[in-house]
């Protein structure tokens, strides 16, 4: 089984989803398909067919989210020292052929946001930079270019403080 980075906060998110959903979610919802039910033919119950389907998707997420708690390797970033760049590293580079200065975080899947420089470190941007130190350039070969990049400084930033969207338990219901 690949492992899957993530930090605490990540995991703990996690958790309390799926704590959510098996515990709240699911029971309300069953017992919403049960007195569905009992109003009769079911054929043509919309009721009934409604939370039947938003049971299915419930258990569809339960599913993830335990494939994605079975496979979690917390790491907590704040702990190295970011003198190379490592999980947790936000990183600004220079684009050697345009001299454009970019800023990215390297983060774990869940906690992506490319549109704001949160990275995914299965990216092949991030899997270029990884291990690398100030000064050091890199190439990142893309299907139709190869883009060339130098380090310019690495430090630590807590993800979580950086993410524009953040889940909340009213983001765990299905509404």
């Amino acid at each position: 089984m690949t492992k899957e980075p993530m930090t605490i906060e990540s995991y703990d998110l996690l958790i309390e989803e799926f704590k959510y959903l098996l515990e709240v979610e699911k029971p309300k919802t069953a017992k919403e398909k049960l007195e569905a039910a009992a109003q009769g033919d079911r054929s043509e119950n919309a009721d009934y067919h409604a939370a039947k389907e938003k049971l299915r998707f419930i258990d569809k997420r339960l599913f993830f989210l335990d494939s994605m708690i079975q496979k979690a390797q917390i790491i907590d970033p704040s702990l190295f020292k970011h003198d190379r760049v490592s999980f947790g590293s936000s990183v600004r580079v220079l684009k050697i052929n345009s001299d454009e200065e970019e800023s990215y975080t390297i983060c774990g899947v869940l906690e992506s946001e490319p549109e704001i420089g949160l990275i995914s470190m299965h990216s092949p941007l991030a899997k270029a930079m990884l291990n690398k130190e100030v000064d050091d350039d890199f190439y990142v070969k893309l299907p139709n270019e190869t883009k060339h990049y130098e380090i310019l400084s690495i430090e630590y930033k807590n993800i979580h403080s950086l993410k524009k969207n953040k889940r909340t338990k009213i983001d765990f219901g299905f509404h």
